[in-house]
C-alpha cells in the first residue's frame, strides 16, 4: 500500500474524512477480498496523480465495523467520495480507472 494512503479505524474517521478540507475517497476494504486487492493498484496510481488535491483513505472493514455500518456497506470493495463531509458519489466493486477519474474531477 502506498505510503500516501491512509489507513484509518473508526475512531478517526471524523477527523480524517468529515473534517477533511479537501475531497476524500475511502476505499472501504478487507485483505482476504479478492477484488479489493484488485482495485488497490488501481487506488495508489490515482493517489499519486491526485497528490494535494484529494485525500484517500482504506477502512478494514473486518477491524472497523462502525464506519462501514453507518454508511450500508454491503459489498466490498466500496469506494465512498466525500465533500465537506458529505457523500457525494459511491461505487461498489471494481470499475475502471477512468471511472474513477471521472467522479474525481466531479468532485474537483
Amino acid at each position: 500500500m502506498s505510503e500516501n494512503i491512509i489507513e484509518i479505524e473508526d475512531d478517526a474517521f471524523e477527523q480524517e474524512v468529515l473534517k477533511s478540507t479537501i475531497p476524500v475517497l475511502v476505499d472501504f476494504w478487507a485483505p482476504w477480498c479478492g477484488p479489493c486487492r484488485a482495485i488497490a493498484p488501481t487506488i495508489e496510481e490515482l493517489q499519486k496523480t491526485y497528490d494535494g488535491k484529494m485525500k484517500f483513505v482504506k477502512v478494514n472493514v473486518d477491524e472497523n465495523p462502525i464506519s462501514p455500518s453507518k454508511y450500508g456497506i454491503q459489498a466490498i470493495p466500496t469506494l465512498i467520495f466525500f465533500k465537506d463531509g458529505e457523500v457525494s458519489e459511491q461505487i461498489t466493486g471494481m470499475v475502471a480507472k477512468a471511472k474513477l477519474e471521472d467522479t474525481i474531477n466531479t468532485l474537483l
